[in-house]
């Protein structure tokens, strides 16, 4: 018998610019074992990492006004999306996907402005999520002595469903996708085409414990990850090249 438990980590406070989330977290985990998970959502990491912008003082450009006024988004922040952005993937009334620099294709260049102080400011993503799992993993292995695997999720929706779901966009000591093709189903078929996306469903079980509104559960400790999930993985992993994308 297998077991999976999720915890969510208590008495985190609200998150400001430069303060040291791994020790945070650490206080709040309480005392972490070899092989347990840390999921942490990227909005405290974000404002951690002093990634706010303050909507005022953003100039939109030709595109972003025009963009703005097929989307009915305020144009300073569709002008911040298009700086996050690659490319826009599509636009209409109140939709706005484009691929995100990091790889993602997301609405809004996953810019949040719920739970953020200042009626103007804005909270982009993480400048390189996996360096910031790398770093927070690093942190609490020397604050609890425990080689722990960390995920960064956010929210995203989904082309084929409604909804937000928990998503992986950073990760260390964790492979975010098994691949099993060419291993043998219980009839002894090789298998085809499975790969688990085992980052992306750790993030769903993560952001269902986190809550989407003013939970203020921010980390979830997720304990009995089996030993063939840990090890060493990107999040560029869980991107579908753009060439294979058949959605775009």
């Amino acid at each position: 018998m297998s077991r999976l438990s999720l915890t969510t980590l208590s008495g985190i406070p609200e998150i400001a610019i430069g303060d040291n989330l791994g020790a945070i977290l650490a206080e709040a985990g309480g005392p972490l074992r070899h092989g347990d998970v840390i999921a942490v959502a990227q909005k405290i990491v974000s404002k951690a990492e002093g990634r706010i912008v303050d909507l005022s003082g953003i100039e939109p450009s030709a595109q972003a006004l025009k963009l703005a006024a097929i989307s009915g988004k305020r144009p300073e922040l569709v002008e911040l999306i298009l700086r996050q952005s690659e490319e826009v993937v599509r636009c209409t009334r109140d939709v706005l996907i484009v691929r995100h620099k990091l790889g993602f294709v997301v609405a809004n260049a996953a810019i949040d402005q719920s739970n953020v102080q200042g009626e103007d400011c804005a909270l982009l993503l993480p400048e390189d999520p996996d360096r910031s799992a790398t770093e927070l993993r690093a942190a609490l292995r020397e604050r609890t002595g425990a080689d722990v695997a960390v995920l960064i999720i956010d929210s995203f929706g989904r082309a084929w469903r409604e909804g937000v779901c928990g998503m992986c966009i950073g990760v260390a000591g964790l492979t975010p996708l098994i691949d099993e093709r060419g291993m043998p189903d219980r009839f002894g078929r090789p298998l085809q085409a499975t790969q688990i996306a085992v980052g992306d469903e750790l993030a769903a079980a993560a952001s269902l414990m986190m809550g989407q509104a003013a939970e203020g559960t921010p980390a979830v400790l997720i304990r009995g990850a089996a030993s063939r999930w840990l090890g060493d993985g990107r999040t560029s992993d869980l991107i579908r090249p753009k060439v294979r994308d058949l959605f775009q």
